[in-house]
Order: structure tokens, then sequence, then C-alpha cells
């Protein structure tokens, strides 16, 4: 692994590929890149940045896995487990493992860290019945709907 990638501005970095968040179809999201800054097999964790484009959102999911989030850019919302929360630059999340969650921007694009186990479990999307439950919560089916007002 190289020593030093220079930031290109902007959210880039030399000689890290900007990737597709997932395979369109796969599950719900939209307007998501990732990319990997750090996975060396010597290092249990692996850093990622994500940037989502304006009123685009992460997929609902959780993980056997929790996640370490920093945001570095722009203003979002996120759902973890059913506590909603605005975010803003150099804030910090916790997502437990086994924990729904979902990352939405705003009307701009938002930017976040995301450190995770480098050996990690498939995302787990919720059923029906899962889904049913988490929307019985008026504020958490808003937010699943992408509707930010009143949150």
């Amino acid at each position: 692994m190289k020593a030093h990638r220079p930031h290109r501005g902007g959210a880039r970095w030399e000689e890290v590929e900007r990737m597709r968040y997932k395979e369109e179809g796969s599950a719900p999201f939209r307007d998501v890149s990732r990319q990997v800054l750090f996975d060396d097999p010597a290092q249990a964790a692996q850093l990622r940045y994500f940037e989502v484009g304006p009123r685009g959102f992460s997929t609902l999911e959780r993980h056997v896995h929790p996640h370490a989030v920093m945001v570095l850019r722009g203003r979002g919302l996120c759902l973890v487990g059913e506590e909603i929360l605005e975010l803003a630059t150099h804030d910090l999340v916790h997502v437990p493992a086994l924990t729904w969650h979902q990352f939405r921007a705003l009307d701009e694009p938002f930017g976040f860290l995301c450190m995770v186990d480098r050996e990690r479990d498939k995302p787990q999307l919720p059923s029906a019945a899962e889904l049913a439950e988490l929307c019985r919560n008026p504020r958490i089916a808003a937010f699943l709907a992408g509707d930010a007002i009143g949150l």
C-alpha cells in the first residue's frame, strides 16, 4: 500500500477509485458513491468514504458489524434504530450491530467517512413485516418516504 495518496480536491484522493455504492437493483438507494480509502489486510478495519448526492439516500439495512461514521461534507439525516439524527460536518455517528440505518442528503452533497470491520457480513434488508413495524412510527415513515419536513 502506498504511504501517501494526496487529496485531489473535493471528495477525491489520488489513486483511490470512485466506485458504485451497490449494483443497481440490488437494494433501494439513490445517488451514492463510495471510495475505499484504507484496506490493509494487516488491519481489522476498512475506512471508506461515501458521498450522497442532493436528495439521495443509502439503503435501509443492518449488519452484524457496527459502523463508526464521521461527516466530512454537507448536511443530512440519519436513521439509527428508531432515532432520526440531523447531521452536519464533523458530527460523529455510531451505528451498533444489527441496527437499522439509512443516510439521506438534504439539498447538497453529503459526504462521510465510515469505518467498518474489514471482514464483514452482507447487508440485511428489512422484510415487509420489519418495514411495516418501523413505519408504525410516523416520523420514521416520513423519513423513509423522503419527507424531511417536520423531522
